[in-house]
């Protein structure tokens, strides 16, 4: 695996560490945080793999297009092409006034970040 692969793989795995604490909390749990975290891991490891493909990708939050340019070397992951579009927007909009999440709008986001890091890790050759 390429150096740079392996630095967008390692802050990908501390966005989800810290959104699985967040969640872990029984008291004061942050949904907002815990959404945006979750983001920025899927993000992220979409990054990386593109990285590692050797396929350049724009600056972006954008979830859907970042999975779009994936697909070539991925197609199987257009099956997270909902899933990915609906988390786009955790990157900017929990983090603002006029937009909240719920605990269960975190949870799920924490159910697909688990499966797409799956995915990737396992495209990269890395373990769950």
């Amino acid at each position: 695996m390429k150096p740079i692969t392996r630095e967008w793989v390692k802050k990908a795995e501390n966005d989800f560490k810290v959104a699985c604490q967040i969640l872990r909390r029984r008291k004061e749990a942050v949904p907002d945080a815990a959404c945006f975290h979750c983001q920025q891991c899927v993000e992220k490891y979409l990054k990386a793999r593109l990285l590692e493909a050797g396929i350049g990708f724009p600056r972006t939050h954008d979830l859907l297009q970042l999975l779009n340019a994936c697909l070539p070397v991925e197609p199987l992951w257009s099956a997270y092409s909902k899933v990915v579009d609906g988390m786009t927007d955790y990157a900017v909009d929990f983090r603002y006034p006029g937009h909240t999440a719920t605990l269960r709008e975190a949870k799920t986001a924490l159910k697909h970040c688990r499966s797409l890091r799956e995915e990737v890790r396992r495209s990269l050759g890395l373990r769950k």
